[in-house]
């Protein structure tokens, strides 16, 4: 198919606009030609998120492309972790599998971390043995985050043998250290590891930077530290990518990239250095065949109003038109069912934790940031066993092993500020064990055992309701429109928020608390643990 394109070309890689008649043929550019025409549109290169788990949409790829599209996305580097650790390469089977069935760049990681640590229970391993294997498939393009940053730093064995298949292969490798500098930074990215999503200060990613390092700037349903590391953008334009790591529904439905495209410029920022960190750095570091419109590429752009308003037109992969005036043309797609849930129904007294007195450790969570601080507060003690205090804000969270019958880890956090009821999630990095935050056992029980039930989902439960998001595949995605999971996802976010908490995204936080690889205090399906020490610690202060 042949047809023509006439607008004013935004080209980033020669750094100039100006009107012109593009010529698309069998999927490529073809040719360009300047014009001596006033146009009112605006054509550029598509889109690419740097730096994303698809799974926490909680929609299949498929799903996820379908909405995209519709912001400008004609890509994304994708990072099938949280599958992984659920059904290992059975999982990254099945991601590759579903999105090769719609009109779209995916491009996957072999996941560096399952489990992320040996301080968790996950549902697989993936060993050095099986990355060298992944990477002899085409759709596997880079080493994913290596979230265990101790691991390269004291030489793991395991771990380098990881780093040294990617370099074998030829492969980028993404980094993941969270507040990592100094001397531990520069041993960390000096093995190799070229990336960092995590960064949460300005000083932090600077130092990065300085040191070679190419920082993502994330801006996702948790994590947003656009506003920190976008003035970064100014002196290091070739070493920024934007990316959204984690995207919940309702919010996938709002935007994507292009609202990071869109605050940048808002803000100020060089037009091209803008559109680079959004699809030319990306392409270059990954060494994609994602098309930046110049002769010969893939025929991979979008269609704009005007620089100002930004407003996305049509959106083309591959010469097709797969998105026009918030309407995508992708196809919802049935994707099968998989699983690994193997725990039974919990009891009220599974949450019970008997009081040592004196003062306990709480989890701090921080809106907008993946990092906790550790606190301490005197415990609340009814009857021997220590309780939420409502009051202080206070309240009982646990973990449950998924795979198994399992003693239930039970701490306690503050900020979630939940007055009354329970909610709970089984999408919980990485490991994706159930972790629920409430006032009262009661109802985090009654929360889980929905989650349970439904062998996989996000729930709130309170004396007289229980409302379940059901996510079958997994654990932790649904074949429902992505239209559906966010009209959900809302209820149950909205109904969290009347119940007292005062969080941004409540689900969404709660997904991170069980994280431990981003400091300080966290808990697994173990225990307590402190991820600037790496160790387990008690919840009662001794």
């Amino acid at each position: 198919m042949t047809f023509t394109v006439k607008a004013n070309l935004i080209d980033i890689i020669s750094k100039e606009t100006y009107p012109a008649e593009i010529i698309i043929s069998d999927k490529k550019i073809a040719s360009i030609k300047r014009i001596e025409e006033s146009l009112d549109t605006y054509i550029l290169p598509g889109f690419i998120d740097a730096h994303v788990h698809i799974e926490s949409s909680m929609l299949v790829p498929s799903e996820f492309a379908r909405i995209a599209v519709k912001h400008g996305t004609v890509g994304t580097i994708s990072d099938p972790h949280e599958i992984a650790n659920v059904l290992g390469i059975e999982g990254v089977d099945y991601m590759i599998a579903n999105a090769e069935t719609v009109p779209f760049h995916f491009y996957f990681g072999a996941p560096s971390c399952v489990p992320a640590t040996n301080f968790e229970t996950a549902g697989a391993v993936i060993d050095s043995q099986d990355i060298d294997q992944l990477f002899s498939r085409k759709e596997i393009v880079y080493l994913a985050e290596m979230m265990n940053f101790p691991g390269v730093i004291y030489n793991e064995d395991e771990v380098l043998r990881k780093i040294a298949f990617a370099k074998k292969h030829k492969k980028p490798i993404d980094g993941h250290a969270p507040g990592l500098m100094g001397e531990g930074m520069k041993t960390y990215f000096d093995a190799g590891i070229s990336t960092d999503h995590e960064c949460f200060g300005h000083t932090e990613a600077l130092e990065k930077l300085k040191h070679g390092v190419k920082i993502m700037i994330r801006e996702g349903s948790a994590a947003k530290n656009f506003n920190t590391l976008i003035p970064l953008l100014k002196d290091f334009p070739e070493q920024i990518m934007f990316c959204c790591d984690d995207k919940h529904p309702d919010n996938l439905i709002e935007s994507h990239i292009n609202d990071h495209v869109k605050r940048a410029l808002k803000e100020g920022h060089n037009l091209y250095d803008v559109l680079r960190a959004a699809s030319y750095n990306v392409v270059n570091h990954y060494n994609l065949p994602i098309g930046l419109l110049q002769i010969g590429d893939n025929a991979d752009f979008i269609e704009i109003d005007n620089t100002d308003d930004f407003t996305i037109i049509k959106t083309y992969i591959n010469g097709e038109m797969v998105a026009e005036n918030g309407k995508s043309f992708i196809q919802s797609v049935e994707a099968p069912i998989v699983n690994n849930f193997n725990c039974n129904l919990k009891q009220p007294s599974d949450f019970k934790l008997k009081s040592e007195g004196g003062k306990i450790r709480v989890i701090e969570a921080l809106d907008g940031q993946l990092i906790t601080h550790e606190i301490q507060a005197d415990t609340l003690i009814i009857n021997g066993f220590a309780e939420s205090n409502i009051e202080a804000d206070i309240l009982k969270i646990a973990v449950v092993n998924r795979y198994s019958d399992a003693p239930v880890a039970v701490a306690f956090i503050k900020n979630f500020g939940l007055k009354s009821g329970a909610i709970a999630s089984c999408v919980a990095h990485d490991c994706h064990n159930i972790v629920v935050v409430g006032k009262d056992d009661a109802d985090i029980c009654k929360a889980v055992n929905a989650v349970i039930k439904a062998k996989g989902g996000i729930s709130l439960a309170t004396e007289t309701e229980e409302l379940v998001l059901e996510l079958p595949i997994a654990g932790i995605m649904t074949n429902l429109p992505a239209e559906k999971v966010a009209e959900l996802y809302i209820k149950l976010d909205r109904r969290a928020k009347e119940l007292g908490s005062k969080l941004r995204a409540p689900y969404m936080s709660l997904s991170f608390m069980a994280l431990l690889v981003i400091p300080e205090l966290k808990l697994s399906d173990k225990g307590l643990f402190n991820g600037k020490s790496f160790e387990f610690t008690d919840v009662f202060v001794k």
